[in-house]
């Protein structure tokens, strides 16, 4: 068996950011002492991927071919399995399944791993995220079934949010220091409703909001959970080799 890791494919764009982001956190939660100890990393990032969030409202058109076709050209490229840096595009993950031939790591699933084993002492949780994350229940049919409350902001904050990740000000513009503004104040509502932790559940969101934004409570960062995820899967092949 070779000791080289599996190689991780990103199917990215969405957005481009995002997708640097999570490239960044994989190189860092990689134990490595030089360029060869990493990991090989396939990156698609098409950003003509149509919005999730306004084809989740029947609003917009059905991004799942273009998110297949990213999938498939980081396949054709060597991918052993892949990762989505997008909350709402896992809406569309059991048809990515259906259409490709490898595995897809879920963000829920891993954030919901994480808080069971790593903070079990959380109960509630206030959900930052797009309109479509937070309306089809993505976060909380996964983390409630595991027996964690989800909060999320009413409908005039909720259009907060949206703004500062949508906005002409808003993160996707590139303006971090207003949208960590709005993220901040919505996180200390949550917070003040009884959250014990603030999930970024959009991956522009920790682009702008810091841990020290959300103190006392934690910031659960789903783009660096699901870094780690998809690091301890790739070198699980090279940690098999070494046991035998």
């Amino acid at each position: 068996m070779s000791d080289r890791p599996d190689t991780i494919g990103i199917v990215g764009g969405m957005g481009p950011e995002a997708t640097a982001d999570l490239f960044l956190k994989i190189i860092r939660a990689t134990p490595a002492k030089r360029d060869q100890d990493h990991i090989p990393v396939v990156i698609v990032s098409d950003p003509t991927v149509p919005d999730r969030t306004a084809a989740i409202l029947g609003e917009g058109e059905d991004p799942l071919p273009v998110m297949s076709r990213s999938a498939e050209a980081c396949i054709r490229a060597g991918a052993d399995f892949l990762v989505m840096p997008c909350n709402t595009a896992h809406c569309f993950h059991p048809g990515l399944c259906t259409n490709i031939d490898v595995p897809v790591l879920h963000m829920m699933e891993e954030v919901t791993r994480y808080l069971r084993e790593d903070h079990p002492e959380v109960g509630r949780v206030g959900l930052l995220a797009t309109t479509g994350t937070v309306t089809l229940g993505l976060y909380q049919q996964s983390l409630e079934e595991g027996g964690v409350e989800v909060l999320v902001p009413s409908d005039e904050d909720q259009a907060r949010v949206m703004d500062a990740i949508y906005g002409d000000k808003g993160v996707k513009a590139g303006y971090h220091d207003y949208a960590r503004a709005v993220f901040a104040a919505l996180a200390k509502t949550l917070r003040e409703g009884g959250a014990d932790a603030i999930i970024a559940g959009c991956t522009e969101i920790p682009l702008a909001l810091s841990s020290e934004d959300v103190e006392p409570a934690l910031l659960i960062d789903p783009t660096d959970i699901l870094a780690r995820a998809a690091v301890a899967r790739a070198l699980k092949r090279r940690g098999e080799k070494d046991d035998a």
